[in-house]
């Protein structure tokens, strides 16, 4: 049944598809990132409450959605390559990390800033604040795991470990808003029956968010391309590869 994806199992098949795709996803990536902070930050009407403030929610709710996201691709990644002990698997869920980490961070700094004229501070010990910064360790401990041993394959398996247990935030993340008293607003694009936001500013948002996915894909592709030579530099097709780039 699945023979047919066994030629993209080689390092050299996938190092040269994804090599086809990653430039058209860059350009995708910016069109679309460019498309939405144009619009959000400049032509989206004013919040009647918040004024101009909350246009900081373009780039911090695509980073607070897609630093999830990140590490539950990571986590998928980390329990293929345990279980089906596929090395490349490995590879991208490292590849990973470090853009997840960015986005953890970009949520942080920006919900702080936006905290400090909504909520009067720059931090509180809220639920949703603190289990983001969880998140952001968690990120810091995978990439620290895997560096700490000499052996590779050991840091891998130790890494994958953390990302798997460390899922469990994830829920917490999302419902901390519904299951303790928070700070933090709740719901906003997901309340499809009772939109909370007007259309001119929810479609500038959405566009951040799927432009945000975009680049992430193709930021995780141009690491992992770059594993990937790392990890068979001393096969003959990246000796093959690096004799045609020096001609």
């Amino acid at each position: 049944m699945w023979k047919w994806l066994h030629p993209y199992a080689k390092s050299e098949t996938q190092y040269r598809l994804l090599g086809k795709i990653q430039p058209w996803l860059g350009g995708l990536s910016l069109l679309i990132l460019a498309t939405a902070f144009v619009w959000g930050l400049a032509f989206a009407p004013k919040d009647y409450q918040q004024g101009d403030s909350y246009r900081i929610i373009f780039i911090h709710v695509p980073a607070a959605i897609w630093s999830m996201g990140v590490y539950g691709s990571m986590a998928v990644a980390a329990l293929v390559a345990l279980v089906w002990q596929i090395r490349q698997a490995s590879l991208a869920m490292i590849s990973m990390a470090p853009i997840g980490a960015v986005f953890a961070f970009i949520s942080l700094v920006t919900g702080a800033v936006w905290g400090k004229p909504m909520w009067g501070t720059w931090w509180i010990w809220d639920a949703r604040l603190t289990s983001a910064l969880v998140l952001f360790f968690l990120y810091l401990g995978v990439m620290a795991l895997y560096s700490a041993f000499q052996d590779r394959s050991i840091g891998a398996k130790a890494a994958g470990i953390l990302s798997i247990v460390g899922v469990i935030n994830l829920p917490i993340i999302h419902f901390s808003v519904e299951w303790w008293n928070t700070l933090h607003q709740g719901a906003t694009i997901t309340k499809f029956d009772k939109p909370s936001m007007a259309v001119e500013m929810l479609i500038p948002l959405l566009l951040a968010i799927f432009g945000s996915m975009v680049f992430m894909i193709w930021f995780s592709i141009l690491r992992y391309r770059s594993a990937l030579l790392h990890d068979e530099r001393k096969r003959p097709w990246v000796q093959a590869l690096a004799a045609h780039f020096k001609e």
